[in-house]
Formats: structure tokens, sequence, C-alpha cells
């Protein structure tokens, strides 16, 4: 979807005999901004794509290209998994599971074994190649920022087995312990909390407002309304408020890999 769009946008601006800064001048953005839309790397908010219309002339046919809310999770975590690569700082709050760029290839693997309808193992092998890919963004030291927010269940449930959660958990620790990412838990005991409808990622830029990616059951949508993520920031900010500080939290992951690897 998304390089079809950059495709499209690429062709207006050139029949429109503009370049890519002439044209993120008139629509108030980065010819940056641009340049990652035209290649597929992103897909803009309803407002660029809203100001990319009326600076182009194309009355609304950018705004109305952009996919509907409804869509099915595949096809809008392909925009989310795009934007996931240019972010500057990622949130992620999980529920059930440890989030897909913390995961290990045996854990993706028994993650992807509960799919309904189930799927090919050759196809489950390119959705393990896909999330392992997501992963890279760990490789620089630096960037992106990444805080993962884990409700406890998502360590104690098992998924795979015991061995697949020790492997599982020692590789957060290890990234905890690097400073890599931050994570923290969110204990049984602090009860029900703003956050429990489902997984969370926030995602901020270096030239664009920040977005959400919320998803649950079969759905999945990304949200660039800016008072929707403001009140899903301040959703994830008053979880956070509650959940254990890094050091008791890298204390509790240690416990549970121990717990894990003593059972298996």
């Amino acid at each position: 979807m998304s390089s079809i769009y950059g495709v499209w946008l690429k062709e207006q601006r050139l029949a429109a005999g503009l370049t890519q800064q002439e044209l993120a001048d008139m629509a108030v953005m980065t010819r940056s901004h641009i340049a990652h839309i035209e290649a597929g790397r992103r897909i803009p908010s309803k407002e660029d794509a809203r100001r990319l219309d009326r600076a182009l002339g194309t009355g609304n046919v950018l705004s109305s290209f952009l996919p509907d809310d409804g869509a099915a999770v595949a096809d809008y975590f392909e925009s989310a998994r795009l934007l996931e690569q240019q972010a500057v700082m990622i949130r992620e709050f999980a529920l059930s599971f440890i989030p897909g760029i913390l995961q290990t290839e045996r854990y993706a693997r028994a993650v992807l074994s509960t799919s309904f309808p189930p799927v090919s193992e050759e196809e489950c092998d390119r959705l393990v190649v896909t999330r392992l890919e997501r992963a890279k963004i760990l490789d620089d030291p630096v960037m992106p920022v990444v805080w993962a927010l884990l409700d406890e269940a998502v360590l104690r449930r098992v998924v795979g087995s015991e061995g697949i959660m020790a492997e599982q958990i020692t590789h957060m620790v290890r990234l905890v312990e690097s400073r890599r990412v931050r994570v923290h838990v969110l204990p049984f005991g602090v009860g029900a909390y703003q956050l429990l409808q489902g997984m969370l990622s926030l995602m901020w830029f270096e030239d664009q407002p920040p977005l959400a990616y919320a998803e649950g059951n079969s759905v999945g949508t990304v949200h660039d309304s800016p008072a929707l993520v403001t009140r899903l920031q301040g959703a994830y900010d008053l979880a956070l408020s509650d959940a254990l500080p890094l050091r008791e939290s890298l204390a509790l992951l240690r416990a549970t890999a121990k717990d894990y690897e003593d059972r298996e």
C-alpha cells in the first residue's frame, strides 16, 4: 500500500513540475518526509495528506487513498512497521506477548504457531524472518530509544516451553543490562489500569508529529490525531507510574528466567 501511494505521489509531483523541496515548502512539510513517503517508507498523516492535496491541486485524492480505519491488522501493521523503522523513540506496551522487536527467534515462532487459521511452515518461516528483521533497529547502540512496559502476565504465561521463556527473558535482561532498552513490569498487584484493552506502541520522529499504533484481537490501527495520541501517551505514562522501577523490574526478569531454567 505505502509503496503504491509513494509512486502515485511522485507522479503527481513531477506532473506539477515540482521538486521535493518545493512540494515540501508548499505543503508545510520537510523534504525528507516527502522523500520517505515517495520511497514507500512512510505514510502521511491525514492532515499531511490534506496539505499535499491542496499543494498539488488533487482534490481529496491523496486523503481518500489513505487506508480505512477498519483495515485488517496485517495491512495496518505494514504501515506501523515502516514507521517503526524511522522512529527516534518507541514506547511499547504489551499485555499478552513480548513486543515484536524484543522477541527471540524461538519465541516468535511459538507465538506465530498460535495463529488461526494456522499458517504453513513456509509462511511461518517468512513471518519469523520479518520479525527478526524488525529487531535490527536495536543494532544501532543509541537510536531509537526503546522503552517496554510489560504486564506481568507476559512473563508468567508460558509461550512454547519453559526453555523458550528462559531464553526470551534472558535476552531482554541482556538488552536492559547493556542499557539498550528499558523494561518496566506492571505487577498483578496493580489491579486494573487504562491500557488493559490491548497492545500499544507510541512512536516519535524527527520530522513529523508522534503517532500511536493500537492493536486488539485481529484489529490494528495507526492513530495520527494529535488529541488521541496525546490521550494514549497520558494513559501510558499513568500505567508506567504504577510499574516497578527499572532495577526492580530487572530483578524480576532475572528471577523469572532462572525459575524457567530450573523448571526446564
